[in-house]
């Protein structure tokens, strides 16, 4: 069975039928609020916050967020964004309490820095690992995305999304695109090995007022199973910035690198990448 994100782009398969068939599925509605009730166990949010719902769909989970007893930390105000026009327009008849944009996440995070609390995101992200054109890479698109993402949120918020790689490779590329964009990134499988197994991504903004862990991810996950912990943040500092040569190798990389968060295709590297070339006669 094919993936819906190898079919269609998410604009196209989630149409008008689509769209009303995974809103009313009552198998759909009930996994779709267990995943979201453990994002926000993740989120770990004492008190009523301004949410960012990344692919929030028909707004199922927006519906919880704004439902949260104060008990909980709740109840939270949301903005959720998603490209199905499909989608948002169910959102709409529902009459959902939170605010409503259209927009493709793979071209970035539209909205002022700092602005959001936290974000939450469902069955989202996996999506931005197909590109529709040569002219657009999964890279870029995850690299928009994660840097949108950075900048939306406050220091010292957090993100969780929930995701579907398809294999070892997306999970890696879709981690180490968040931590390129600066985050401290935690990914927690629950019932692993099974067929029920789910992924979240964790994510934090560092120089926040997490108790103890100074908002790093790290804090949040400790103590927990089946958590693997990707933070290459110490590393980077750690290590001093070579000095670069323009034309030599290590410049060449880092220009490749830059056109890569443009979301501009580039050619891989080899070991050949920045080798002098004899004389030409």
């Amino acid at each position: 069975m094919s993936r819906p994100e190898e079919t269609l782009p998410p604009d196209l398969f989630y149409n008008d039928a689509e769209s009303r068939k995974y809103t009313t599925s009552s198998r759909i509605r009930t996994i779709q609020s267990s995943m979201t009730h453990r994002a926000l166990e993740l989120l770990s949010l004492s008190s009523p916050s301004l949410i960012l719902d990344i692919g929030c769909g028909s707004g199922l989970s927006g519906e919880i967020l704004s439902n949260i007893p104060p008990s909980e930390g709740g109840p939270h105000m949301w903005v959720g964004m998603d490209i199905s026009a499909s989608m948002l327009d169910i959102a709409l008849q529902r009459d959902v309490e939170g605010d409503l944009l259209l927009a493709d996440i793979g071209q970035g995070v539209p909205f002022r820095a700092g602005a959001f609390d936290a974000a939450i995101s469902i069955s989202a992200i996996q999506w931005l690992c197909n590109a529709e054109s040569s002219e657009v890479s999964p890279q870029g698109r995850l690299a928009r995305f994660f840097n949108g993402l950075y900048a939306s949120l406050r220091r010292g918020g957090r993100a969780c999304c929930q995701f579907y790689p398809k294999n070892e490779a997306q999970r890696n590329m879709i981690s180490g695109a968040a931590i390129k964009a600066g985050f401290g990134a935690g990914i927690l499988e629950d019932d692993p090995g099974t067929k029920n197994s789910k992924l979240y991504l964790v994510l934090t903004v560092g120089g926040g007022e997490t108790k103890g862990e100074g908002g790093d991810i790290t804090g949040v996950v400790r103590g927990m199973e089946d958590v693997d912990v990707v933070d290459a943040r110490r590393r980077v500092r750690e290590n001093k910035k070579r000095e670069e040569r323009k034309g030599g190798k290590a410049w060449i990389l880092r220009k490749k690198d830059q056109m890569e968060r443009k979301g501009r295709v580039v050619k891989p590297s080899s070991k050949y990448t920045g080798r002098k070339r004899g004389p030409t006669f």
